[in-house]
Order: C-alpha cells, then sequence, then structure tokens
C-alpha cells in the first residue's frame, strides 16, 4: 500500500534519503481508532491541540480534565469535554469548525499518539472527526509524573509581542515543547520536541532556535513547515502549570554539520506573538527524568 504524503513531506523525505522508510513506517496511519488507541486515549489527563486562530496564526493549546475527558466514542470520532480557557489563543477559534491536531502524551511511560482531524463545537467542548490516527516512539519523551492537581487557582493572560528576561528563561529551562503546523490546505498537526535543557535556544527576544532529531522519517512537521512556514509551540511549565504560546514562522536549514550532534536540521523560529498564561493547567508535575537517547 502506498502512503499518501502532501509535497512538503514528500520533499522532505527524498532530501534525507528516508522515502522508502517513510513508506514503510506509514502503514500505521488509518482514519479509524484502533483499540488499544481508543483505550490509551481515555487514560489521560493531557491532550495538546493544534489550530489556526481566526486570522490564520497556527497556535497550540493544552487541554485538562479526569481521564476520560478525551474519548473516542465512534471507529473516527473522539469527544474531549473541554475547552481552552478565557484569554487562550484558540478559544474563540475553536467555537467553529476547525481542521485539528492533536497529541496524548503519556510523560510517566514515555507513550504518545496523535490523532488529526475536523473539529465541531459541541455543548461541553469538541467532537473530532479522525482523518490520521497513528502513534509514536518513546524517543527524547521526559519521564515525569504528576503530583498534584491544583484546584480553584485563577489563570491570567499576559500578551506582547517578543519573550521578556524571565521568558527567556523559562525557554531556555525547558526540556518538553509541542509545536503546531499544518500543511498548504490548513491541514494542522500536533507534535512533541524534547531533548536536555538548552536544546530549545533563545537567540534574540523574538528569535529561537531547535535542532530537529531523527524521529519517524515521515516527516509530518518539517513537511508542513516545508509547505507553509506558520507554525506554533506550547512550552508548559510542568511544575507550575504556566504555558507560553508563540506563533510565528519557521525556516529549516538544511546544514550536514549538526548530523554528528544527532540532529537532521536545525529550525530557526521568527515569534510573531507571546502568550503567556499562568496557572493554565490544574495539573503539577514532579521531577524530571530526561530521556536516556537524547543527544
Amino acid at each position: 500500500m502506498t502512503v499518501s504524503y502532501h509535497p512538503g513531506e514528500l520533499a522532505v523525505q527524498q532530501r534525507m534519503g528516508q522515502a522508502d522508510i517513510a513508506q514503510h513506517v506509514g502503514r500505521m496511519i488509518r482514519a479509524d481508532i484502533p483499540h488499544t488507541a481508543a483505550a490509551f486515549l481515555a487514560e489521560q489527563p493531557m491532550i495538546v491541540i493544534a489550530a489556526a486562530d481566526d486570522t490564520g496564526n497556527l497556535w497550540a493549546s493544552q487541554l485538562v480534565g479526569p481521564a476520560g475527558f478525551a474519548r473516542a466514542t465512534a471507529d473516527r470520532a473522539i469527544v474531549v469535554d473541554a475547552v481552552p480557557a478565557p484569554g487562550d489563543p484558540l478559544a474563540e477559534a475553536l467555537r467553529s469548525t476547525k481542521h485539528i491536531g492533536m497529541i496524548a502524551l503519556q510523560p510517566q511511560r514515555r507513550r504518545r499518539m496523535r490523532a488529526n482531524g475536523i473539529a465541531e463545537p459541541t455543548a461541553t467542548g469538541l467532537r473530532v472527526t479522525t482523518e490520521q490516527v497513528y502513534s509514536n516512539c518513546p524517543k527524547y519523551i521526559t519521564r515525569r509524573s504528576i503530583d498534584e492537581w491544583s484546584g480553584g487557582t485563577q489563570v491570567s493572560v499576559r500578551r506582547s509581542a517578543q519573550l521578556d528576561p524571565v521568558q527567556r528563561e523559562t525557554v531556555t529551562a525547558s526540556d518538553t515543547f509541542f509545536i503546531a503546523s499544518a500543511d498548504r490546505d490548513g491541514n494542522a498537526d500536533a507534535s512533541h520536541r524534547g531533548g536536555n535543557p538548552g536544546f530549545l535556544q533563545v537567540l534574540s527576544p523574538t528569535h529561537l532556535r531547535w535542532p530537529d532529531y531523527r524521529g519517524n522519517s515521515m516527516f509530518m512537521t518539517l513537511g508542513n513547515i516545508a509547505a507553509d512556514p506558520r507554525c506554533g509551540l506550547l512550552i508548559p511549565n510542568w511544575r507550575t502549570g504556566s504555558t507560553l504560546q508563540l506563533t510565528g514562522t519557521a525556516e529549516i536549514t538544511w546544514d550536514e554539520t549538526t548530523f554528528a550532534s544527532g540532529a537532521q536540521a536545525t529550525v530557526d523560529f521568527a515569534i510573531a506573538e507571546v502568550v503567556e498564561m499562568t496557572n493554565a493547567s490544574p495539573l503539577r508535575w514532579g521531577a524530571s527524568e530526561l530521556s536516556p537517547v537524547n543527544p
């Protein structure tokens, strides 16, 4: 079976000499939700979604709830009983039908699954008709467990055009972020990036850079960036529940000198807007255990 990739993905796969691997690995992608994926999703208290706002900017947002708040209800249907908090960049956008990407991450066991499709608003959240469902390997996931749920804390939102000094420290200390991207047709995807603290570099208040480590060879994120440079980042503060959300544009640098460091390429990200949400999540996570495969 030949897997259907869009031109951006195909171009990156061919450039990296991994087109044959991508065809083989891509056979795992399916439109329906396997039983194992449904069971995994129903256990998770957190998902990250990717979508465009009403101006076309891409954002990644975190949704949280008790186990079962995100669950499969049919072969190609996921119901999410949660919406972004007021002030979240996607709060208004998700009141209408949108292409979204979704990733469910379980840091405790270094597991993750992704689902992309069409989201429609419901009385309690979203109903997603899936178009792509697949799992990812445990590479680069930092292990951590939930210490507590912190209820009743008020969310505050601050917007700016660049990172302030404290925010820059938060970015530099991060071992995890999530990235929202989309192809030229607006089909969105949410993916995870992990590494040792410092892998996400702050070059200036409006310019970040990160190495893109070898993954599943499908190059969905890099393929999307190659097709449309607009993307968004979500950087969680696992201990406090606060988040940084960034939107902007990305550019891939193909530099073979990065291969020795474990990277296939580097990505430069130009920030257009910053949204900091204090107490964005009630989850408070404990000590981290970095992935042993981090370069």
